[in-house]
């Protein structure tokens, strides 16, 4: 049974920072490009910011290029979104998503994941 289980979420002032994980257990880590998605109430979920699975290329939406940056652990089974210079339009809640053997096209789009996680709440308050 595959699970993805985030942490880290929790309430920052503008301008903070914070650090999400994700830690996926019963799947072959290494075989999926890992997402993270956000979804602030009443919008759609977006994409955020996904982690290939090889090579370790990363891509961003153009709303947090340059603020966060995503990593994977291959031996920890885990992967991380570090976020910075947080701003309230950046409230909402995070998801992270594995998607097996994504080509670079299809890690955007939050239709092509296999698993996603619950999500945790990022607040940043103004």
């Amino acid at each position: 049974q595959v699970q993805l289980v985030e942490s880290g979420g929790g309430l920052v002032q503008v301008g903070g920072s914070l650090r999400l994980s994700c830690a996926a257990s019963g799947l072959t880590f290494s075989s999926y490009a890992m997402g993270w998605f956000r979804q602030a109430p009443g919008k759609e979920r977006e994409f955020v910011a996904a982690v290939a699975w090889s090579a370790g290329s990363t891509y961003y939406a153009d709303s947090v290029k340059g603020r966060f940056t995503i990593s994977r652990d291959n031996a920890k089974n885990t992967v991380y979104l570090e976020m910075n210079s947080l701003k309230p339009e950046d409230t909402a809640v995070y998801h992270c998503a594995a998607g097996h053997f994504l080509s670079r096209s299809r890690t955007l789009q939050k239709k092509e994941y296999d698993y996603w996680g619950q999500g945790t709440q990022v607040t940043v308050s103004s």
